[in-house]
């Protein structure tokens, strides 16, 4: 008799051995869709439970000697692929390992329920069939970590080398097999047959041997997530080598089976589907880790969060690689530089975006990309609490600005009212107590010295001129009243007064807030102030433009250059005027080119 591997399986001509094409892609996506209605579920357990009824029919109705346990047992096996394919497919239809277990279970039914049937063809096919479903079981074994699709070239090698011997030398071994119910005996010759068989066989032990090797080499150069991942492979693999060791001894023994290693190889296979199934749904099951990682969200920051995320995925060696500021490098929790890994390497590296501008990435483990939901969820709790860190932070150098501002502000209305009091002090009031005394001079004289009483009336009149010309600047410090005629007047004013020549162009229409108004006239004083006293400059330019709801004042001399807004308390005085209307404020002034001062102060309604 021919010895099989196991029970039958289903044929899956999309494993062959050549990169897997995008037709075949589209398929294999087709059949793991999500949303598959409830009678494409129905229709297959039922199947799977018919077929599973249709192997045991022999053994139900026996007649004669009964089947050994052995035999019975490797009946179950098919079910065992089956119901736990089905739910794995159902429950992660983003993996593929879930059909691929249940073309492998349905493949076991195939051979048990064709060799009940009298026809010859049936016989035939019972033959040609016989160890189909290892086909699937070994593209099961090296593809559970990426989801069930052949990516490396090793895999579609050894995938191709069982289909070679299990399909096309099987069928050519079945041309030369003299049988009486063999339809394809087309060349009887039993020579040849058993030298076909024996090079099949030779060719299927040395497929065994290369995927245990593999699997075992994977094992070793993986990391502890990736090991983890690993163990339905690794649990694969051992009823592989088992039913390797049945060939082997069939090759170079005396063909006797132990019915110790027989039940050994048979049990292990039966719980491969129960260890694959448990790590197709472990990752789902981790995800419970995502409601405690939300709840802890808000208050979660630095080193804790990358340990709460590390938990979550279950990849202690997680990283949370922050961009940092101004650069395309990324830097860890602990400030240390993080290199990204490059692609294919047993690392993956995922992007963390806020508004569509990458913040971050998330470094963790090859052996997490069997689960994107798990992926793609953690991400999206990153980038939430990545956020609230970030909107966190920046409040609190808000706050911080906020605090200076209102302490400049304060400090700047005192050295005001200082200068208010000392220019009243030792200008207005100093010419009125003058003038006080020139009107009593010159009540004693009105009289007695006419001529003297007019000098000292025209030296009183000129002390009031005076006097109230500085009035009106302290006034126009304070608030000046040329706004009153509209913003263009009122720089234009400031324009014509400055000693440096200064050209205004104004291309604002419509009315403005007094807010604004105000803001704008003051960065335009202040900053031609500045012109004069220290840019050197020979011509300033005034520009007022409408930028929709923010209005923006420009000056520009061709001075020396060289200004710096720390350096002086004016323009930040001017920086905590406009940026307490929301607005901004911008110096530039590289040295010998000039300098140049924008101011956006928001108009909108």
């Amino acid at each position: 008799m021919r010895v099989q591997l196991a029970p039958p399986g289903l044929a899956a001509s999309r494993f062959v051995a050549k990169p897997v094409s995008r037709r075949s892609t589209q398929v294999l996506n087709r059949f793991a869709v999500h949303d598959r209605p409830a009678r494409f579920w129905v229709g297959l357990w039922l199947a799977a439970a018919a077929a599973e009824f249709g192997v045991f029919i022999p053994v139900i109705f026996a007649h004669g000697a009964p089947h050994p346990g052995n035999d019975i047992a490797f009946r179950l096996v098919g079910g065992s692929f089956a119901a736990c394919g089905l739910v794995a497919w159902r429950r992660r239809p983003d993996s593929h390992s879930g059909l691929l277990m249940t073309a492998a279970g349905f493949g076991f039914f195939i051979s048990p329920l064709l060799v009940q049937l009298d026809a010859s063809v049936a016989q035939t096919g019972a033959m040609l069939l016989t160890d189909i479903w290892t086909i699937p079981f070994i593209a099961l074994l090296l593809t559970f970590l990426t989801a069930g699709r052949l990516q490396s070239t090793t895999d579609v090698v050894l995938v191709g080398v069982f289909v070679v011997s299990l399909v096309c030398m099987q069928f050519v071994w079945m041309l030369f097999l003299d049988e009486p119910r063999n339809v394809l005996a087309l060349f009887p010759s039993e020579r040849i047959a058993n030298a076909v068989d024996k090079s099949q066989r030779s060719l299927t032990l040395l497929g065994c041997i290369a995927t245990c090797i593999v699997i075992a080499a994977r094992w070793r150069a993986a990391s502890p997530p990736r090991r983890r991942a690993l163990l339905p492979s690794v649990a694969g693999a051992v009823a592989l080598l088992l039913f390797g060791s049945l060939l082997a001894n069939d090759l170079f023994g005396n063909g006797n089976r132990s019915e110790l290693h027989l039940w050994l190889a048979i049990a292990s296979l039966a719980l491969v589907p129960a260890a694959f199934l448990a790590g197709l749904l472990r990752s789902r099951l981790a995800r419970g880790g995502l409601a405690e990682l939300f709840r802890s969200m808000r208050s979660t920051r630095g080193v804790e969060l990358q340990a709460v995320l590390a938990r979550t995925m279950g990849d202690p060696g997680l990283i949370v690689a922050r961009r940092a500021r101004g650069t395309r490098d990324y830097v860890g929790p602990d400030g240390a530089p993080v290199a990204l890994p490059a692609a294919g390497a047993e690392r993956r590296a995922v992007p963390v975006n806020c508004d569509g501008r990458q913040i971050a990435a998330l470094v963790y483990d090859a052996s997490l990309d069997d689960d994107p939901a798990l992926v793609e969820a953690v991400t999206a709790a990153a980038a939430i609490a990545l956020e609230n860190e970030q909107l966190h932070a920046e409040s609190q150098e808000r706050l911080a600005e906020l605090r200076a501002s209102r302490g400049r502000i304060v400090a700047a209305g005192d050295a005001e009212r200082r200068r208010l009091e000392r220019d009243l002090h030792d200008g207005a009031q100093q010419r009125l107590v003058a003038l006080g005394l020139q009107l009593r001079l010159l009540q004693g004289r009105i009289r007695d010295d006419p001529a003297t009483a007019e000098e000292l009336a025209t030296t009183a009149s000129d002390e009031l001129a005076s006097s109230l010309e500085e009035l009106r600047e302290l006034a126009r410090g304070i608030h000046p009243a040329v706004l009153d005629h509209g913003l263009e007047a009122a720089l234009d004013s400031l324009a014509s007064r400055s000693p440096v020549p200064t050209r205004l162009f104004y291309e604002a229409d419509g009315p403005l807030p007094a807010p604004a108004q105000l803001a704008a006239y003051f960065v335009v004083s202040e900053a031609l102030t500045n012109v004069v006293k220290y840019a050197g400059a020979r011509s300033a330019t005034v520009r007022v433009a409408d930028g929709g709801d923010r209005l923006v004042v420009e000056i520009a001399d061709d001075g020396i250059g060289g200004a710096d807004a720390k350096d002086g308390s004016g323009l930040r005085g001017l920086a905590d005027r406009v940026e307490a209307l929301d607005g901004r404020l911008h110096l530039s002034s590289p040295p010998g080119v000039g300098t140049v001062l924008t101011a956006e102060i928001p108009c909108g309604s």
